[in-house]
Order: structure tokens, then sequence, then C-alpha cells
């Protein structure tokens, strides 16, 4: 067993103080919820009591223990909810159709974060409290990382099926369906994740929000500027009139031809970014095998302050700034 040294005790208790804090100051300060979301769950749940779905003795065991964790981060909860970080947190999870509440998603950054410096503590550095705690620092952003990386990949997918989408509404529309019959058909034939944000929108102008609103809050889920052209149209359309069908389809072929282009483009500039990432990544993989298997050597950067620090400094700097560069070459806007 490692022996803890008054300084590290100092640190962690630090840090499990302003955890406490930041506790305590959302159970004192809560605020009321979103009422849109709550009442969206509340029709959620109407709809599985009418479908009559079945739920078995260790599910609901399950889910009484998911309940009661979630009823103690409610304060925490109503306290982030109304702040600007909880809401691009809540946006965010949004965008990345990941069903946690901002509370739970930001005590999943501070386990993650205690568990990758457990880890480091104990296993990878062996009771070294810099790396131990670069290590946490790493696992704190491990949840952020995920979500960006969930968001990236459901935007694109959506940009993709995105035509056919239009498709589909076109046709609805030839057939004499309104706006929204046509987007209820959406909602049930098209793939994930078309099918469950149309479904989101056709909810929530059930529970009485206008069709306007209804579609900016998809185009905030689903920052695409294709998307965007949609809603545009169709806002118009609603307020000036118009051929509707006809307008969509132009759109579902200039989209299609957009998609084409950065297929292209995505190709031919793959090599660049394979390049940007593994010359951010290698110096830090390579400083972090020497620090495993000669401690002593790696160690003096981190000892002298006066050389060490500075050159750590620099050189995350000048990483940081070279994938910047090279992520901007190969960013191509069409």
């Amino acid at each position: 067993m490692f022996e803890l040294q008054p300084t590290q005790l100092l640190i962690l208790g630090g840090a499990g103080v302003v955890a406490v804090a930041i506790i305590l100051f959302g159970v004192i300060t809560s605020r009321r919820e979103d009422a849109i979301a709550v009442r969206l769950e509340q029709v959620e749940r109407d709809m599985q009591e009418i479908e009559f779905i079945p739920v078995s003795e260790e599910d609901a065991e399950d889910s009484g223990v998911l309940d009661e964790g979630r009823r103690l981060l409610a304060p925490l909860e109503r306290f982030v909810s109304e702040r600007k970080f909880g809401q691009s947190m809540r946006r965010n999870l949004a965008r990345a159709d990941i069903k946690l509440k901002v509370s739970e998603y930001i005590v999943l950054h501070f386990a993650s974060a205690a568990g990758f410096f457990t880890f480091g503590w104990l296993i990878l550095f062996r009771g070294d409290i810099v790396m131990s705690t670069v290590a946490g620092l790493v696992g704190f952003l491990v949840p952020r990382i995920y979500v960006s990386r969930e968001i990236s990949k459901r935007l694109i997918a959506f940009e993709t099926q995105l035509p056919d989408t239009l498709g589909l509404w076109v046709n609805a529309l030839r057939s004499g369906y309104s706006v929204l019959q046509a987007m209820e058909a959406i909602a049930q034939d098209a793939p994930e994740p078309t099918k469950s944000e149309f479904r989101r929108v056709v909810q929530e102008v059930q529970i009485g929000i206008d069709m306007p609103d209804a579609l900016e809050h998809l185009l905030e889920r689903l920052d695409s500027p294709d998307l965007d052209l949609v809603v545009t149209a169709v806002n118009i359309q609603r307020e000036v009139g118009g051929n509707l069908a006809e307008i969509l389809g132009v759109i579902a072929e200039t989209i299609r031809e957009r998609i084409k282009l950065k297929g292209e483009i995505r190709v031919l500039t793959s090599q660049g970014r394979i390049t940007g990432y593994i010359i951010s990544a290698l110096p830090i993989l390579v400083a972090l095998f020497l620090y495993v298997i000669n401690p002593a050597y790696m160690g003096q950067l981190f000892t002298n302050q006066s050389c060490g620090w500075p050159m750590l400094g620099l050189g995350l700097a000048l990483i940081g700034i070279g994938a910047a560069i090279i992520q901007k070459i190969v960013d191509i806007e069409i």
C-alpha cells in the first residue's frame, strides 16, 4: 500500500471539499426543471403505458435504484439546468442522443476522473502524484470527447439520410398528406437518427408547441446547414404559400450533390487528417512511454520548475497550434 503524503492528502481533501460544495450549492439554489423536457417525458411514459410494455422484476428493481439515484441528484439538476454551461451540456447530450441528465453527466466527469486517477496512482504510475493527476485530467475529458464523437457520428448519419428523407416527405405531400402527417410518416418509416428526431418534432407539436418552434428545436439538436435550408423553406411556405413538394424536391437534389462533393473532399483530405492525428499524438505517447520505462530520466521535466515546466508548456502549446493549423487546412467549406 502506498502512503499518502500530507501534500497529497491536502490535494485530495480539497478536491472532495470542492465537490461537496458544488452539490450543496446546487441544493440551496435549486430551480425549476425545463417544462418542455418534463412534458415530453410524460408523453413518452403515457405512450409506454398504452402499449402495455411488460417489465420484469429485475428491470423493475434496477429502475427503482436508478430512480432513487436520480432523486438524489435532482437538486443539482435543478441548479445546473438554468445555467449557461448546464444548457450547453443539455444541448450536447440531446445532439448525441444520450439519455442522461445534466447532473448525471457532471457526476460522470468526476467519476471518470477519479477512476483514471486511481488507475494511474495504483497501477500505471505507481504513486506518482503528478502523472496520476494528469491521468485524472484525461479521465475528466473522456466523457466530453465521447459525447463530441457521438454528435459528429449522428450528424453525419442524419445528413446522409436527409436526401432520402426529403424524398419520402415529397412523396407523402404529393399523396395528399399535410406537413405534419408527412412528418409522422417519416417518424415511422425513416431509419435512425432521422426517425427519433422527427418523432420528437411531432410530439412537440402535439403538446402545443408551434411548428416553427418545434423545427427550430430540431435545428438546435442537429446543427446542419442542409437542415437549416429545409426548415427555412418549410417556414416560408407556411407564411406565403407555394408548392412545398416541388421546393423540397429541388433541395433534396442540391443536398445530394453537396454530399457527393463532401465525400470526394473527405477522401482527398484523409491523408492530411491522419497525418495531423499522428503528429499530434506521437510526442505525447513517446513521452508517456519513456516515463514508464525510465521515470528518473523523464521525471526531471517535472522536478525542474525553472526549465522543465516551461518546456512542457511550450511543447503542449506547439502541439496544439500544429493540430489546429492542420485541421484548418483540411477543413474545406462547401
